[in-house]
């Protein structure tokens, strides 16, 4: 489909183009590993970080939703050092504020390529800081579905992570909504499960279930 005939899509939201060339960038990045490898580990325990390792190679990027403001920097690095994109769920990291001064120590001394929060105003200012962001959305009723484009259109992520996973229907009708990458997780631990949720539109799925890391749910696989 060429640009043009993208562009004449009818979408009721669609991601507005930012001006940090840093950004952009590791969007492209970020993108070409989702679409390739279509598995996010989501580390929720310090002990996960070399599994996470061993399975660098089938892996789009990985979640840290463990740490402290102490030790978060040191497992930023470890990834980093193995080119694997890192994000930070800011809400998650003890001792860590994702008020305007936490967020600028995030990104100017701990690094990550981005981060992962359910608070709009905290996507907005990660951006400004060259963050690529990821809004992360609980679906445990219609309302919540039907408040996903009014909060994409106020906070503009880069990527959307829509939690639990064992919902795959519900992400054909969250695909309807945006062009955004999608990522699915929560209560996700067996093959089966990830296959449903890419068959319903989603782009990559996230799992702390160490098993799933192993995987391989390339496009020709799934």
């Amino acid at each position: 489909m060429s640009k043009e005939q993208t562009s004449a899509v009818k979408q009721p939201y669609v991601k507005k183009s930012l001006t940090s060339t840093r950004t952009r960038a590791s969007i492209s990045t970020l993108l070409e590993r989702l679409e390739t490898y279509r598995n996010v580990a989501s580390i929720r325990d310090v002990r996960q970080l070399e599994t996470a390792l061993e399975h660098k190679d089938r892996l789009s990027c990985v979640f840290l939703l463990t740490g402290s403001i102490g030790v978060i920097k040191g497992y930023v690095d470890l990834f980093r050092k193995h080119e694997i994109p890192v994000f930070v769920h800011v809400e998650k990291i003890g001792g860590l504020s994702y008020d305007q001064p936490g967020l600028d120590y995030l990104a100017n001394a701990i690094k990550p390529d981005g981060i992962i929060t359910t608070k709009i105003q905290v996507v907005k200012k990660a951006q400004k800081l060259g963050l690529l962001t990821i809004q992360r959305f609980f679906l445990i009723d219609s309302e919540g579905l039907d408040n996903i484009a009014q909060s994409l259109d106020q906070a503009q992520p880069d990527v959307i992570e829509i939690m639990p996973a064992r919902i795959p229907e519900v992400l054909g009708k969250v695909r309807t909504m945006t062009e955004l990458p999608i990522i699915s997780g929560g209560l996700l631990t067996e093959r089966r499960h990830a296959k449903e949720c890419l068959k319903y539109g989603a782009t990559a799925v996230s799992s702390s279930s160490t098993s799933m890391w192993k995987e391989a749910f390339n496009l020709t696989h799934v």
